[in-house]
């Protein structure tokens, strides 16, 4: 007995979905969605720590924005570069204890900062989740930074650096040379993170660097002395004179030769605090 038409089409229709199916199948996992990285802005606080505020005082705050790309490797490890520009300063005018407050020095500065940074997330993070949209985090890595310590005097601005004002470079203090403009930091942090939509991460991060420089406030040693900044041609002070020791602001003079001027045991440190918001790149690919 023969097989009907009708049977015979229905069979083989069948056979090319079916056929075309095992070849679709791939496509389809190959265009599966998954997150790849985010750019994002932030913006917050900056304070320093060093010989001018010993007691970690958060009383001088200064601006700190940037921006960044966080790498996605997993669902709880990333890779971030992050580039910042921040204020740092602080004054003795600030401090309580009688020396501080008497050696009345102060400084601000810019800083450039490019920072590389590993992120660990401690719960699951998938961006477009119902239960996996908010985890802490901690962070850990390594800056670059270029800082130019500076100070008024008489309303004029002066970088510090170049007046050597603990005698650095000079015949009476052959061992101490001139510091340079850019250090290094190690970098340690942490935050939270939440995911806001299938676009957008937003966020709030700590993250506080141990410089490996003791010069951010143009402070580290002890006083060079007066001989160290001789007067101009007219008998007038010189600007790195007046800068060195502005103890005579309250009163005698305290910058003798040899006076501790700041403490070279401990480099100098900062920290930020921001609030960051971010925009999610995706791709497709199999897992598979």
């Amino acid at each position: 007995m023969s097989i009907p038409f009708f049977y015979s089409k229905r069979f083989i229709t069948s056979g090319i979905i079916a056929v075309i199916s095992l070849f679709l199948t791939p496509a389809f996992a190959q265009n599966e969605l998954s997150y790849t990285g985010e750019l994002g802005v932030s913006v917050g606080a900056a304070h320093y720590f060093g010989d001018l505020n010993t007691r970690g005082a958060l009383n001088a705050p200064k601006p700190a924005v940037g921006i960044y790309y966080r790498k996605y490797m997993n669902d709880y490890v990333g890779v971030r570069a992050h580039f910042r520009y921040l204020q740092l300063g602080y004054s003795d005018t600030y401090n309580t204890n009688e020396f501080q407050h008497r050696r009345n020095l102060s400084f601000n500065t810019n800083v450039f900062e490019l920072g590389l940074q590993g992120d660990f997330n401690f719960f699951r993070f998938e961006p477009g989740s119902r239960y996996y949209r908010f985890t802490p985090y901690f962070t850990g890595g390594g800056s670059l930074f270029y800082f130019n310590p500076y100070a008024y005097l008489n309303g004029v601005k002066y970088n510090l650096q170049p007046l050597r004002t603990e005698g650095q470079g000079s015949a009476m203090y052959p061992d101490r040379k001139p510091y340079s403009l850019m250090a290094f930091a190690f970098t340690l942090g942490g935050g939270f993170k939440y995911n806001l939509s299938r676009k957008v991460n937003v966020g709030l991060e700590a993250l506080y660097r141990f410089a490996q420089t003791d010069y951010l406030d143009d402070v580290s040693t002890t006083y060079a002395g007066t001989a160290v900044f001789p007067p101009d041609a007219e008998g007038n002070p010189s600007a790195a004179y007046l800068l060195q020791d502005r103890s005579y602001a309250t009163g005698d003079r305290i910058g003798v030769a040899g006076r501790q001027r700041g403490n070279s045991r401990d480099k100098d440190q900062f920290v930020t605090v921001e609030l960051t918001i971010s925009i999610l790149f995706t791709s497709y690919r199999c897992k598979f």
